[in-house]
């Protein structure tokens, strides 16, 4: 850009913000911007940042030549955002370089109308590429859930205990088995460690207990619990041996 067409650019940012354009601010202006051309994505680039409202309410839009060159790339980097380079048979490096400098330059100018839109893949897996996939264990073409929660809770169905609803205390899914009672900060109660001895069950296939086995289960833990509490304090208080002298010694 020249100090004129410069010149001309100041001119088209007056029509915004009533700037009084000078001769002096032409040749800064054309410094500033000397690689850049007087073109429509130019002028486009200043209406563009005329069209953001300021971050003070109260101040006023002032655009510089920086705005100008980043808006303007900004504008041409979008034409570009579907490019896909069309090569030809048998082409040389030289030749490769020059077809795809043309192209882009002809896309982001706006001469060449950009793709309308993405290019969608197509087809299968390479069959090698699918067999070694079967060989690592991987199914090839299942279907894949939608969203990350249905992805978390298919794999969370697939092993474990967390994978199945715990017969005794209803935790769900991916959620650990909680104990009896609760508080203000916990009212479901508090996690387990350990999964309920009935959702190892479930999640292993094993038949379920019904409650009057968990409950003689549960008391004849408590009953051997009582008799080893017994036992401990039954040892604690063992008298001390009393040493008796045989008679006719002295002492």
């Amino acid at each position: 850009m020249n100090p004129r067409e410069a010149a001309e650019l100041l001119g088209h940012c007056a029509a915004f913000d009533n700037r009084k354009p000078s001769q002096g601010a032409a040749v800064a202006w054309a410094a500033a911007l000397h690689d850049v051309p007087l073109d429509a994505d130019a002028k486009a680039a200043v209406a563009s940042y005329y069209t953001t409202a300021p971050k003070d309410p109260d101040g006023k839009l002032w655009i510089l030549p920086h705005h100008v060159r980043t808006l303007r790339s900004k504008i041409r980097s979008q034409r570009l955002e579907n490019f896909q380079y069309e090569p030809i048979g048998d082409e040389s490096t030289a030749e490769y370089l020059a077809r795809y400098r043309g192209q882009v330059q002809a896309i982001a100018s706006g001469r060449v109308a950009p793709a309308a839109g993405r290019l969608a893949l197509e087809g299968g897996p390479h069959p090698e590429f699918a067999r070694g996939l079967e060989a690592r264990g991987y199914t090839v073409g299942r279907d894949v859930p939608d969203s990350d929660e249905e992805a978390l809770a298919d794999a969370v169905r697939r092993a474990g205990p967390l994978g199945v609803e715990c017969p005794q205390c209803q935790a769900a899914i991916g959620r650990p088995c909680k104990t009896p009672g609760g508080s203000r900060k916990q009212p479901m109660g508090k996690p387990r460690a350990t999964p309920h001895s009935a959702r190892l069950a479930a999640a292993s296939g094993r038949p379920a207990t019904d409650p009057a086995q968990r409950a003689r289960e549960e008391e004849r833990r408590r009953e051997a619990s009582r008799l080893a509490l017994a036992r401990m304090q039954a040892e604690e208080h063992i008298p001390d041996a009393e040493i008796v002298e045989p008679e006719g010694e002295a002492s």
